[in-house]
């Protein structure tokens, strides 16, 4: 797999309440990846470009709400999202610094 693909895959990284609590407890990074990927395809474009070892990856599908616009039924994207389980002692670092 190119690296350009790699970097295809990971779309961001999902922060929320939840994600911030799994990071802490866990060691669980949670994000947005293509849909059409598979749960290999993550722990490979991870591992390479961040130098982490993968211990587990769970995936699901995000369903789009629905709204009402005028007299329609407009529905949202639907996306994937990972969570990463990391080895104990590993650190995905996405801004550049780690802590020592």
């Amino acid at each position: 797999m190119s690296e350009k693909n790699l970097f295809k895959i990971l779309i961001s990284p999902h922060i929320s309440e939840k994600s911030a609590v799994l990071i802490e407890k866990k060691n669980t990074v949670v994000l947005k990846v293509q849909k059409n990927v598979n749960k290999y395809d993550i722990k490979i474009a991870i591992q390479k470009l961040f130098n982490v070892k993968v211990k587990n990856i769970n995936t699901l599908i995000v369903k789009g709400k629905n709204k009402r616009h005028k007299n329609y039924i407009v529905y949202g994207h639907q996306w994937k999202k990972a969570y990463v389980t990391l080895h104990h002692g590993e650190n995905l670092d996405f801004i550049g610094t780690r802590n020592k």
